[in-house]
């Protein structure tokens, strides 16, 4: 891989995960900008070393996604925390595997499908949270809960 296309993938990556976790980092939560730009970089620094042995004989580049998904689903499960019937952190944790996955876009030069990953994940934090917190939760102070 030339140095050009391996430090666009990475830049890209980086700033991808800055992206994403720029909600999270406004919101106060543990995974925020350096954290989810570093997923991304990583995710895509292997997903880029595995290229390096496409085509090779007895060599499933692929699985190396398989590894990157399962190494941070470890990381994700770390932020969740459960308190009595409360579970803080899912959100969080989903947002780093997707960051993670933004990182494979990336390094696969997937480059308008990394944008559409990354609004995606922005607006559906973003949206979602303001739902939550402006109809989910007026309903259940409602219900006196």
């Amino acid at each position: 891989m030339e140095l050009v296309n391996f430090s666009l993938s990475i830049a890209l990556a980086a700033i991808a995960g800055l992206f994403i976790g720029t909600e999270r980092e406004f919101r106060g939560k543990s995974a925020g900008l350096k954290t989810n730009a570093l997923v991304a970089l990583g995710a895509c620094v292997f997903v880029l070393l595995s290229l390096q042995f496409e085509g090779d004989e007895f060599v499933d580049t692929t699985r190396v996604i398989g590894q990157v998904v399962t190494g941070i689903g470890f990381i994700g499960a770390g932020t969740i925390l459960q308190h009595g019937s409360n579970v803080k952190g899912l959100t969080t944790a989903a947002t780093i595997w997707c960051s993670a996955a933004a990182g494979g876009l990336a390094a696969l030069q997937m480059y308008m499908e990394l944008l559409v990953v990354c609004l995606t994940i922005v607006i559906i934090n973003l949206a979602f949270s303001f739902i939550q917190k402006k109809f989910i939760k007026n309903n259940k102070e409602e219900k006196g809960q």
